[in-house]
């Protein structure tokens, strides 16, 4: 499987949280699935952090760089046709980083890993 991975899930992946469940870790710890981080993801976790709205247990580049290294996930830039998708997606979702998300998922034929309910909105593959 290809899966790219909304924000919570890479922080609760990263935190070993309980609140991510057991096949959704199954499938992040499976190295036979390419799993991508967006630098969407990167983006909201410092401008979160830096409001003091978001507390990781390690600052977040940190966490990004150790899931890169420690489990070989893949970081997924923002390209112009990610962003030729996102003008054509529907206002359903007003986060701009969830838009990024569902726009690079739809481009790159991953299947976006989230728990946010208005994900299936979009036509999107959603794992969760």
């Amino acid at each position: 499987m290809r899966l790219l991975l909304d924000t919570h899930t890479l922080m609760w992946w990263a935190g070993k949280s309980k609140q991510l469940p057991i096949n959704v870790r199954d499938l992040l710890a499976d190295n036979t699935n390419d799993v991508f981080m967006s630098v969407a993801n990167a983006w909201e976790m410092q401008i979160k952090a830096q409001l003091g709205k978001l507390t990781l247990h390690k600052p977040w580049p940190g966490v990004v760089r150790d899931e890169m290294t420690m489990n070989g996930f893949h970081l997924l830039h923002a390209e112009l046709p990610h962003i030729e998708v996102l003008d054509r997606l529907p206002l359903r979702h007003k986060d701009p980083f969830d838009r990024l998300l569902i726009a690079q998922a739809i481009h790159e034929n991953l299947t976006l890993v989230t728990n946010d309910p208005k994900f299936p909105a979009y036509p999107v593959n959603v794992l969760w």
